[in-house]
């Protein structure tokens, strides 16, 4: 874990959060400025810079993420009426927050892209 980095010290309870999902390899929390009505932060235990980076070094930790995806969307009844994933991945694709995490948005509907 990067000890500068707001997401690991969330993982490590140093900084409140709303988990609304948890296993031993990802947590899912509440986004502090929701673009939709459901809007949650998925982020592995492990510090990663982005999804190159994930990707390079620890590619099953993209599993283990979109598992704990599909497992929230189907405790939340959202699998069959659809959510979208985002990653924003460096400065120009939006992140702002330099640890691999995906954003699911639901419960409304999406506008095409």
């Amino acid at each position: 874990m990067n000890d500068q980095c707001i997401f690991c010290k969330i993982i490590k309870g140093e900084i409140p959060s709303t988990k609304v999902f948890e296993n031993e390899n990802v947590i899912g929390i509440k986004d502090i400025q929701p673009a939709a009505p459901i809007h949650i932060l998925f982020i592995h235990r492990n510090h990663s810079k982005n999804i190159n980076e994930m990707c390079a070094n620890n590619p099953q930790d993209l599993v283990e993420i979109f598992k704990a995806i599909k497992e929230f969307s189907e405790q939340e009844k959202i699998d069959q009426s659809g959510f979208r994933i985002i990653a924003n991945t460096g400065a120009d694709g939006g992140q702002t927050v330099f640890h691999t995490h995906f954003h699911l948005l639901s419960g409304k509907k999406m506008h095409h892209l």
